[in-house]
């Protein structure tokens, strides 16, 4: 996730000077979304290798769990995407307006955010993005180096291969007679009744194909990280008047082209799901960061919703953790054991918004309480303090100012 600017000094919730409180919004509302579609996956059958085996098939019919599934699946992680690049680009400005070389040591935040994504993807959450978001900065930090025209040829180039590749994918699904291979009993027996180490075991075995996605969709990553370098430059987060067309417009582009494209291909079947997580959901993402900005431009949004969504925003990628650590504690064996227990319960639905809302109450209320008293997230904290010292003496050159002034990241 991107820590926009300076961090703020001293404690209290409130934002830092020189930091964009819209992206701190932003970013704590793609956090809470992306658990939307997290918590499904912690609250089937077989859980994380229920992904690939065909248990996470939404409803075939228009209900209240589709409804929650369709609001959320792939936008709010393209959000997370596409407010990384942004955070790439102020990171790269401020290294301009101090006159260092880039991208001079940016590969030791790659570096530190690809081990944090092996670390949380080993002992949490086997479909984390922290991995893909690395090696994906490695290549934006090159491209900001560059021409405006290369980094145009770059972002179409990945943004119309991507869109070729799932398409071709689609069509294969489509054409394709055979039916999704179902979760493995033992997936399931793993997830309900396993201990920690052996679910650590099963995604070291199983980590080729639990690493698919950011390979799968490098070229989405790619495009959206380009995108969200471009916005940014074109004022779309800016406090003013021209600031506030550019989010009108995302938000009726987005919202009138993206929502009914993906349901359209909500509603042809799963052999769609490709086009609309992929494809169709990050138009949305536009369209939700567009609304999430005109509805704060313009109506009177309670302060006590801003308050919880920056703080969560401040506080990302220790949110990003902490909601899926409690979600493995509520579901899984080795915890609640939730998922099990209610796996054939008409109520099934109801009781995973439920925890959603309930994670979502928690992350909100502990980040404020918690940034009360520190400037930093916990694991923001321990990231600054790594990367200080891992900065050469004279204030680490390559890096902005103080090693805690890059962003700050997060994922689906």
């Amino acid at each position: 996730m991107a820590d926009t600017t300076a961090p703020a000094p001293g404690p209290g919730p409130g934002p830092g000077p020189g930091r964009i409180p819209l992206l701190d919004v932003l970013r704590g509302a793609a956090i809470l979304g992306t658990l939307m579609t997290n918590v499904w996956i912690f609250a089937a059958p077989g859980s994380e290798w229920g992904v690939l085996a065909g248990g996470l098939d939404t409803p075939d019919r228009i209900n209240a769990e589709f409804v929650f599934r369709f609001l959320a699946d792939g936008k709010f992680l393209a959000l997370l995407t596409l407010l990384f690049g942004v955070g790439l680009a102020i990171q790269y400005e401020s290294a301009a307006r101090r006159g260092r070389p880039w991208p001079g040591g940016y590969w030791r935040r790659a570096a530190f955010l690809f081990l944090e994504g092996t670390v949380h993807f080993l002992l949490v959450f086997a479909w984390d993005v922290l991995m893909g978001y690395a090696v994906t900065a490695l290549v934006v930090a090159r491209l900001l180096a560059r021409t405006e025209r290369a980094r145009r040829i770059a972002l179409w180039t990945a943004g119309g291969l991507h869109l070729a590749l799932m398409s071709l994918a689609t069509l294969a699904a489509v054409t394709s007679a055979g039916a999704a291979p179902g979760v493995s009993e033992r997936a399931v027996r793993l997830y309900a009744e396993g201990g920690w180490g052996a679910q650590i075991a099963f995604r070291f075995e199983n980590a080729i194909a639990l690493r698919v996605e950011p390979v799968f969709s490098f070229g989405l990553l790619l495009f959206l990280f380009l995108l969200g370098v471009r916005l940014y430059r074109a004022g779309a987060f800016a406090p003013d008047a021209g600031g506030r067309r550019i989010r009108a417009r995302l938000a009726v582009w987005g919202l009138g082209l993206g929502l009914p494209l993906n349901l359209a291909v909500a509603l042809a079947g799963p052999d769609w799901f490709l086009l609309g997580r992929y494809v169709a959901a990050p138009l949305v993402a536009l369209g939700y960061l567009g609304l999430i900005g005109w509805a704060l431009d313009r109506l009177p949004v309670p302060g006590v919703v801003t308050t919880a969504l920056s703080s969560v925003g401040r506080t990302a990628l220790s949110c990003y953790v902490l909601q899926n650590l409690l979600c493995v504690l509520a579901c899984y064996g080795l915890g609640l054991g939730l998922a099990a227990r209610f796996a054939d319960s008409p109520d099934r639905p109801w009781w995973v918004m439920g925890l959603w809302a309930a994670v979502c109450a928690v992350l909100a209320a502990g980040s404020w309480l918690w940034l009360r008293r520190f400037p930093k997230g916990p694991l923001e904290s321990v990231q600054h303090a790594v990367l200080t010292a891992l900065a050469p003496a004279g204030g680490g050159r390559g890096e902005p100012a103080a090693a805690g002034q890059a962003p700050a990241r997060v994922a689906e």
